[in-house]
Order: structure tokens, then sequence, then C-alpha cells
């Protein structure tokens, strides 16, 4: 048995834990008011503070708060106690309709609210509503997007990769292999105006294509440095010319394991082939939709951001001037990306994120 203070013993009523549930199991809740009431149905459940702690991902006096809060208010000392300051002119009741207005509807004939039309159907000023969304952190303009992977072999593929980047094999290069495809030459149809004091700098909307070219890259995920190569087509020929420079750059008493996505180039029988007559190169292929895993995708978005996406290039030749000018200023001073996550970590928000999927109602 954990020792330490007594902590207060929790029962709940019919009604209080059927409030409780509503409260934790309404996706659409606000959030503060779902973890308390998660942390009192843990207190019920007889769970000693630090499990529910640790479960819930917040600190032991937390749970501590919030179980002592409701052993003398109930459900009441699970709301915000009022604070200091003029009298509230809106109420609890027409905070809470607002809430709920915003979360579980939508506008006539738009996808989202606007404190202007919120305004308009909830009688209150468009400062009032303002007020309420921040509060509560409520952004109904943003949108973000994301993708889980369907993977069958998720789960194995995950530990795979992870493990690698956590606790590489001894006598081995781990390198994180992918291709920037299609990469576009762009120049502006009317020279930039460079920034100058109080104007950002501005281009053209408008552009003019010269081709494209492909850069494929492997990180080398201990030190940071980037073997690149650019190449006009994307191909499985062009791939085994990749591995062939790969091979010839890194020296050859170490084992390679190269991370991979799932596209059809890396998986031909010529590659195929090839790999059978270089038996020291082992391919691990990330969960189909997941990119995330795969190192040199955020390597692939500094180039972009930092080098490509600002820049005027009237031919391929200026474009892959300027990533091997990129790569070069990487490999003189090479920073490696540490991966952080274990696969457990990542496995239990995956599982977290698909409860809140199948309760969603969608």
């Amino acid at each position: 048995m954990p020792l330490g203070r007594p902590t207060a013993a929790i029962e709940l009523s019919k009604r209080e834990r059927e409030v409780l549930e509503q409260w934790a199991r309404r996706p659409k809740t606000a959030q503060a008011t779902a973890l308390r009431a998660r942390i009192v149905l843990g207190c019920a459940a007889g769970e000693y503070n630090g499990v529910i702690a640790k479960r819930l991902h917040v600190s032991l006096p937390t749970v501590g708060k919030w179980r002592g809060r409701f052993a003398k208010d109930r459900l009441q000392g699970l709301l915000d106690e009022p604070r200091p300051g003029a009298p509230r002119k809106v109420g609890d009741a027409a905070v809470e309709r607002l809430l709920q207005r915003t979360l579980e509807s939508m506008p006539r004939a738009a996808t989202h609210w606007s404190t202007r039309s919120m305004a308009r159907a909830s009688g209150l000023s468009q400062s009032t509503v303002s007020r309420i969304w921040r509060a509560f952190g409520l952004q109904p303009h943003r949108s973000e997007v994301f993708q889980l992977s369907q993977d069958p072999l998720f789960i194995d593929k995950v530990r795979d990769v992870v493990g690698l980047y956590m606790n590489p094999p001894e006598r081995a290069l781990v390198l994180c292999v992918d291709e920037k495809s299609q990469i576009q030459a762009l120049d502006r149809s009317q020279p930039l105006l460079p920034m100058r004091p109080g104007q950002a700098e501005r281009h053209t909307h408008d552009y003019v294509r010269h081709g494209t070219t492909t850069l494929f890259a492997a990180l080398d995920v201990a030190t940071g440095f980037v073997l690149g190569d650019c190449h006009a087509r994307h191909r499985a020929r062009e791939f085994c010319r990749f591995l062939a420079l790969i091979d010839a750059a890194t020296p050859a008493t170490f084992d390679l394991h190269l991370i991979l996505d799932n596209y059809a180039t890396h998986k031909t029988p010529a590659v195929q082939r090839w790999l059978a007559q270089h038996p020291r190169f082992h391919l691990h292929f990330i969960p189909t939709g997941s990119s995330w895993l795969n190192l040199v995708e955020r390597w692939f978005a500094a180039l972009t951001q930092t080098r490509l996406r600002r820049s005027a290039f009237r031919g391929v030749g200026e474009l892959v001037a300027a990533i091997h000018e990129f790569l070069g200023e990487n490999n003189r001073h090479p920073r490696p990306f540490i991966w952080t996550k274990s696969a457990n970590e990542i496995l239990d928000k995956v599982g977290r994120f698909c409860q809140r999927i199948s309760d969603s109602g969608h």
C-alpha cells in the first residue's frame, strides 16, 4: 500500500455519477471540467492519487486538489470559483449555452461560427462572445489536419523505427532516406520588391515554370550529415544510383539501416536485385501515412522554408545549384534531430486519439 497522507474517500450518488460521466465523456465539454470529472471518477473507483496522476498526465497536487474540492463541495466544487472584480453581467448558464452552441452546432449556410454570427444568434455582444471564446481557447475559424495510419503493421513498424532512433545498433549507420520529388524551378513574373523599414518583402502571386528536379537525400541520424543528389526523373533506376552513392560514401565495414516510406520505387524487382548484391543494406519501412516518423522529412521542411519557398529560379540549373549550396552549408555544421518519444509513448498517444474518434459520435 502506498505511504503518504490519507486521502478523502469518494462515494458517488447515482445522479453525481451520471453528471460526472456526462462531463467526462462528452467530447465537447470544456476540457478543464472534463479533466476534473475524470479525476473524481478515478477517485470514486478507488484509485490512488499517484495512479490517477500518471494515467491522466497531471501532477499529484492537481489530483489531491480536486479530490478535496469534491469531497467538500461535491459537484459545485469542480466549477471555477468567483473571481474579484465587477459583478458579472453574463451568468454561467448563458456561458454554457454559448459554449454548447459553438461546439455542437453550425450556422446556417456556413461551416463555422464567427463572433458576429454568434452574437446575432445568442443575443450577446460581439465583444462578449470574443472574450468567452478566448477564455475557453475556442477558435472556430481555425482548422488543422491529421492522418491516422491504417497500416496493419503499424505497431511493429513504429517499434522498429523508433528503436533505431533511440537505440541504434553498434558498428552501423542509421540513415533516413527519401525523395523530394517534382521540385519546381519557379521564377516570378515581375521583379521582387525587397524589404524596407515598415514594409515586408513583396513578390507577385503568379510565376513562370522552368522545369523540375527530384532530390534524393539520406540523413545520418547520429550526426545530421545529409548526402543528397538531384535527378531529372524519379524511378527505380535513379533510386539504385542513389543507393550506390550511399554505398560509396560510407565506410564499407559498417552495416547500413535505411528508414524509408512505402513508395513503390523502393520495392521494385530492380531494387530488390541491387539489395541482394549488397547485403550490408537493411531497409526499414515506416507505416503507411506516417511520414512524420522519417526524420529526413524535417530536413526537407527546413530546405523548403529557408531556401526554396521565397526564391526565384530562371532554370533547373539554378535550382539544383541552390539545393547543393544548402546541402554544403548544412554539412559544414551538421546538427542532428534528436528523437525523444519512445514507441510506448507514441502508441499510447495514438490509442488516446483513437478513443476520442470512437467517442466523437461521427
